[in-house]
């Protein structure tokens, strides 16, 4: 029945601020309706996951985690460190590929992700 993720959507505090940093960060580009389409890749996938409500892996706080893909983790890194934006937590390797965490002007948490 799902043929894939319709869209994010959430409020914020500042609107500008939030957006700004957005595409400042993420090299997302916002149009003037205060969004973005994000046009799925051949190999990209969208992962719809459930946690406990103690689970750690992101805080407890936080309802939900965005996770976006990124082509090159290091490449990431390097344009993060260029801009300021320090890592929340540090890189992570496992089986499911290279991760790394950054926080939003609000406080949430982001997770990057190469596969």
């Amino acid at each position: 029945m799902i043929k894939g993720v319709g869209g994010i959507f959430w409020r914020t505090k500042n609107l500008e601020v939030i957006k700004k940093w957005y595409s400042d960060v993420l090299k997302i580009d916002m149009e003037n309706w205060n969004g973005t389409m994000i046009t799925p890749q051949l190999g990209n996938e969208t992962i719809f996951s459930f946690f406990t409500e103690d689970d750690s892996y992101f805080p407890t706080e936080q309802q939900v985690m965005l996770n976006f893909q990124v082509h090159d983790l290091n490449e990431t890194i390097n344009h993060l460190e260029h801009i300021g934006v320090p890592l929340a937590k540090k890189k992570e390797v496992s089986e499911f590929g290279k991760f790394i965490w950054i926080e939003d002007p609000e406080g949430r948490l982001i997770e990057l992700w190469e596969k």
